[in-house]
């Protein structure tokens, strides 16, 4: 496999959101305990406790609505997120230019791991849920045959996907 595998993308929110989602418990967490809050707080509702219940549902709504919000605006605030993103990968590194103004190459060693979700591939860059992680859209390839290149690639050299990345223990 010499062929390498060319990607482009403009980043959206939601690729934000789906690489934090994967890497960080919170953003993992965060709408299910909202859900149980609101089913509780209903709970409490029909057993007559009107504000206790209403509190609970607000800030079931909080907690449902913090995160992506929160994504939102780290997304706008940040000087390269508007920034077309090209990128491509072989045998030996992963190549990556935001705009003008940043490039990155990472020797697939430096790499701990990767994972695919419903959206794109999140990879890993560093251990535990502060290390940088990239995402990378299946929108960003030309078609399915490219997508599937750059799978391989990852399996190959990286190893196989994880379900997700938990923090590690040192």
């Amino acid at each position: 496999m010499s062929e390498s595998v060319d990607f482009t993308w403009s980043p959206q929110p939601g690729d934000w959101r789906d690489a934090l989602r994967t890497t960080v418990p919170v953003f993992r967490w965060a709408p299910w305990f909202a859900a149980v809050l609101a089913v509780l707080s209903v709970v409490v509702l029909l057993l007559g406790m009107l504000w206790a219940g209403v509190f609970g549902l607000v800030l079931a709504a909080v907690i449902a609505a913090m995160l992506p919000v929160q994504v939102t605006a780290s997304f706008r605030n940040h000087p390269l997120a508007a920034k077309s993103v090209t990128g491509s990968a072989d045998e030996h590194s992963l190549r990556m230019t935001a705009g003008e103004s940043a490039r990155s190459e990472l020797d697939w060693t430096r790499l701990p791991g990767w994972t695919e979700t419903a959206r794109g591939f999140v990879l890993r860059t560093g251990e535990g849920t502060g290390a940088p992680a990239y995402a990378v859209p299946h929108r960003a390839f030309r078609d399915d045959a490219d997508r599937d290149r750059f799978r391989a690639l990852l399996t190959d050299r990286v190893g196989p996907a994880a379900r997700r990345f938990p923090p590690r223990a040192t």
